[in-house]
């Protein structure tokens, strides 16, 4: 089988290849192994092949934080999927055309899903979901704040808040992209700026923002602390600056703001595995309706993964870039 394998840290077109290893063989009794039929390529895994992500296993290593397959053999102790069922996996080295993960791990999924959608599924839909959920207990009519806004994980926390009747704030880096996020359901679209507060306070007239949602760091997480309001609580969930956040303490002292940070491994842990398939099930329905979705630009086959990381690389792109390592979806 082939599996996607990276020698070194480097320019991830560079450093990662597609290679021919040995099946992963036959599941044990609490096992299941199932064919890979898409995997996306994310700003993760793109870290990953870098070198600068949190992770860093033995090389030679396989990327891939997710992906959508078909089981092909389940172990006798597993009975929540079956032979032929859409499953996500919630284990990493996903980048291969093969999969055998403990039964636990493997998530079972709609037959109707869009497989280009399926593979999309297991980051972003609950890690929006997980935000608006697990710090602060909204009410409708409430107000959330992020930046990132016009990201995968922005345009799912627009549609799951909008759902709930929470109103949104998105803070973006070009004003274009307001009436994109409007579209979608946002009430606010702002570019960022050193007067963000001022400016958040006038659009949603002087509401009491009671939950910031923060990707970037640095002085970007300070504008969105500035932004929500007095005991207000921000999620910090990445850092595409690099940077770590930078607050002032009058923030805390004086305003009683919270910051905290959030990852989704460390949210589904505090969760049963019948829990976490109960989220998956909610998000996956929401795919099959047509209400999450999430925009692609190409599907590269595996052979050709380094045409598409050099891809995923490039700005201006319409969307993710995903790889089907079993032939065309």
């Amino acid at each position: 089988m082939k599996q996607v394998l990276i020698d070194g840290y480097g320019t991830p077109c560079d450093v990662a290849r597609s290679a021919d290893v040995p099946d992963v063989g036959d599941p044990g009794p609490d096992e299941v192994v199932f064919d890979v039929l898409a995997f996306p390529i994310n700003p993760a895994d793109m870290w990953f092949c870098r070198g600068s992500y949190r992770l860093k296993p033995p090389l030679p290593a396989t990327p891939g934080a997710e992906c959508v397959g078909r089981v092909a053999a389940v172990g006798a102790a597993v009975k929540h999927v079956k032979k032929g069922d859409l499953v996500i996996n919630l284990q990493r080295e996903n980048w291969a055309q093969r999969r055998k993960v403990k039964g636990d791990d493997a998530i079972p999924l709609p037959a109707g899903i869009d497989l280009k959608q399926a593979a999309m599924v297991r980051i972003n839909p609950p890690t929006a979901q997980l935000m608006l959920s697990d710090f602060v207990d909204l009410e409708p009519g409430d107000w959330v704040i992020q930046n990132v806004a016009n990201s995968a994980v922005g345009r799912l926390l627009i549609v799951l808040a909008r759902q709930r009747g929470l109103r949104t704030v998105n803070v973006v880096r070009r004003a274009e992209l307001a009436d994109e996020l409007k579209a979608i359901g946002a009430d606010v679209a702002i570019v960022d700026g050193d007067d963000l507060a001022q400016r958040v306070a006038k659009a949603t007239g002087d509401a009491s923002i009671r939950l910031g949602v923060e990707a970037i760091g640095g002085s970007a997480t300070g504008r969105i602390v500035d932004s929500v309001g007095t005991d207000g609580t921000v999620v910090h969930y990445g850092s595409m600056s690099g940077e770590d956040p930078k607050i002032t303490r009058s923030n805390f002292i004086y305003r009683g703001v919270k910051l905290t940070g959030f990852m989704l491994g460390r949210g589904l842990a505090k969760r049963s595995p019948e829990k976490i398939r109960e989220i998956y099930a909610e998000l996956a329905a929401q795919v099959v309706a047509g209400k999450l979705q999430a925009p692609v630009d190409t599907v590269y086959p595996i052979e050709k993964i380094k045409d598409a990381l050099a891809h995923a690389d490039k700005g201006g792109r319409n969307g993710k870039i995903l790889v089907s390592p079993n032939g065309a979806i």
